[in-house]
C-alpha cells in the first residue's frame, strides 16, 4: 500500500485534518496515511523543518510526505512536488522545502492551481492527493507538473560558528519540555577539537559535559545530550527543563504583540564556549 505521511500546523480542533484525509482517500482508497504532527507552531519554519527533516529520513524510499504548513504565506499560484533521495515531498512554495532538505531538491515540479478555484486547504490537499496517485500509477513528475519552476528558497536555520564558540538557538521544545537547540553533534565535535566546553544559557546556567542518557545525573539535575536526531538537547532528569530553567523558543504571544510580520520570530540563544 502506498504510504503518505501528513504533517501540518492545522491543530486538532476542527474538521480539517479529517477532511484532508478524506481527499487523499477519494483519490485512492489504497493509501495508508501516517500522522507525524498537526501541532506545529504557525509561521515557525525552523521548528517545522526540524520535525519534518528528522521524520522523513526514517521512512522507506517511495514514501509521499504531505506537509501543509503556512500554505498561504502569499497568494499561491501553485504547490510544489519534490523528489529527493527517494522521498516525495508535497508542500507550499514558501521556502520550507529547502529548509527541510538543507539543500535544493534533486527534482521539483510546480502543481498548477485552478485560477477560478478557491485556494483553501482542502482544495490544495486534493491537488497533492491526485499528484501522489498519478505517481503511484506510474506517471513521471514532469508529466504532472511544470519542471521549469524557480522555487522560493530559505536557508536552513543554522547556528553562528566561530573558532572558540557556537551560538545556537532553541528551535523546539518537546512534550516533556526538553529543549532542542539547532546545534548538531557533527558541528559540535568539529568545532570542539577535543577541547573542554561550557554550554551557557540564562546568565549563570552552565553545563560542561555531554551525557549519554537522562539517568546520568540525579533526579532534578540538568544535563545536555545529543538526542536521537543528533541535535543538542538540554533537559532535567524527570523534570521540565523549559519551565524550570525559563527557556523558550518561538513565542506565539510575542508574535501577536509584535508590530513586525510573521517573518520575525523570537528565539533564545544557547552559547557553547570551547576552552
Amino acid at each position: 500500500m502506498p504510504l503518505i505521511t501528513f504533517t501540518s500546523d492545522i491543530g486538532q480542533k476542527d474538521f480539517l485534518i479529517g477532511a484532508v484525509k478524506g481527499q487523499i482517500l477519494q483519490s485512492s482508497a489504497q493509501f495508508n496515511i501516517v500522522d507525524i504532527t498537526h501541532n506545529l507552531s504557525p509561521f515557525n519554519y525552523p521548528q517545522a523543518a526540524y520535525v519534518c527533516r528528522n521524520a522523513i529520513k526514517n521512512f522507506p524510499a517511495g514514501t509521499f510526505h504531505l506537509i501543509l504548513v503556512n500554505l498561504f504565506d502569499e497568494k499561491p499560484e501553485h504547490m510544489l512536488l519534490a523528489e529527493h533521495n527517494g522521498q516525495y515531498i508535497g508542500c507550499g512554495d514558501n521556502g520550507l522545502l529547502t529548509m527541510i532538505l538543507e539543500e535544493v531538491p534533486q527534482k521539483v515540479v510546480a502543481l498548477a492551481l485552478d485560477k477560478i478555484q478557491q485556494k483553501n486547504t482542502i482544495y490544495c490537499a486534493s491537488i497533492f492527493a491526485n499528484a501522489f496517485n498519478e505517481i503511484t500509477n506510474g506517471k513521471k513528475m514532469e508529466e504532472i507538473g511544470d519542471a521549469n519552476i524557480s522555487i522560493h528558497v530559505k536557508d536552513p536555520f543554522g547556528p553562528k560558528i566561530g573558532v572558540d564558540f557556537i551560538d545556537g538557538q532553541i528551535i523546539f521544545i518537546d512534550n516533556f519540555e526538553n529543549v532542542i537547540v539547532n546545534i548538531n553533534k557533527e558541528e559540535f565535535e568539529e568545532q570542539r577539537k577535543g577541547r573542554g566546553f561550557k554550554i551557557i544559557f540564562k546568565r549563570d546556567e552552565i553545563i560542561d559535559k555531554i551525557s549519554d542518557s537522562y539517568a546520568d545525573v540525579s533526579e532534578g539535575e540538568k544535563l545536555a545530550l545529543f538526542n536521537s536526531a543528533g541535535y543538542l538537547e538540554i533537559a532535567i532528569n524527570k523534570g521540565n527543563a523549559a519551565g524550570l530553567l525559563g527557556l523558550q523558543g518561538f513565542s506565539e504571544k510575542q508574535l501577536e504583540q509584535s508590530q513586525f510580520t510573521s517573518s520575525r520570530l523570537f528565539y533564545q540563544t544557547v552559547k557553547v564556549h570551547f576552552e
